[in-house]
């Protein structure tokens, strides 16, 4: 093992980050709706994953991981819940914008399922399942670029997991909620950069 190696701090448990931990940064949000991450089984393990904080900070948010032969039980008994109506969060062609939604005149809570994972695997998980294609569909209305870096070949337009969820409640309403993960996960972007350049966050890196 290479004195670097054993010199170096060991990772949080929770955010696996070895310089700066961000875990007690992560906002705590409710909101009257439920997010489903529906994920690559690629996903989870990916320290680029940004799905992960929007499951710590949102209340009622949980995740699923999509199989090809079949659907998750627990995320199609919340597709099948009273209490929601599900949609699918993904642009096509006969999306609607997120903000026609009537669930709340129905007394229902809406489901918004995302799909995590690169843009080539949602696009796969979504050709490759019917019970999904068969869902309404959702699409949002940003009005910044993405400010994620963590991956290469990131295609203009596309927001990541995380940016998503801000985007949502900005939407429908949930202005300083959205602000508290955008906030947070501008901050994370630039702890994560250094931490892998191997130091700390710099006190003039951080966001004032």
């Amino acid at each position: 093992m290479s004195t670097l190696a054993t010199s170096l701090p060991p990772a949080c448990p929770g955010c696996q980050l070895r310089f700066h931990c961000v875990c007690h940064l992560v906002p705590s949000i409710e909101a009257e709706l439920h997010i489903a991450l529906l994920m690559h089984p690629n996903e989870p393990s990916r320290e680029t994953n940004t799905g992960r904080w929007l499951e710590k900070s949102l209340a009622s948010c949980s995740r699923h991981v999509w199989q090809r032969t079949h659907a998750c039980p627990k995320l199609i008994e919340l597709i099948q819940s009273d209490r929601y109506k599900a949609y699918l969060l993904y642009p096509t062609e006969d999306s609607q914008p997120i903000v026609t939604m009537t669930d709340y005149a129905e007394q229902k809570q809406p489901l918004l399922i995302v799909l995590d994972g690169t843009w080539q695997e949602a696009s796969k998980m979504l050709r490759k399942s019917d019970w999904l294609q068969a869902l309404p569909k959702l699409s949002l209305q940003p009005t910044t670029h993405s400010r994620y870096q963590l991956r290469r070949n990131q295609q203009p337009g596309h927001l990541c997991t995380l940016e998503v969820g801000a985007q949502v409640l900005s939407e429908l309403g949930y202005q300083r909620q959205s602000e508290q993960l955008e906030h947070f996960f501008h901050h994370y972007l630039k702890v994560f950069q250094a931490d892998k350049s191997g130091h700390a966050l710099k006190p003039d890196q951080d966001l004032k």
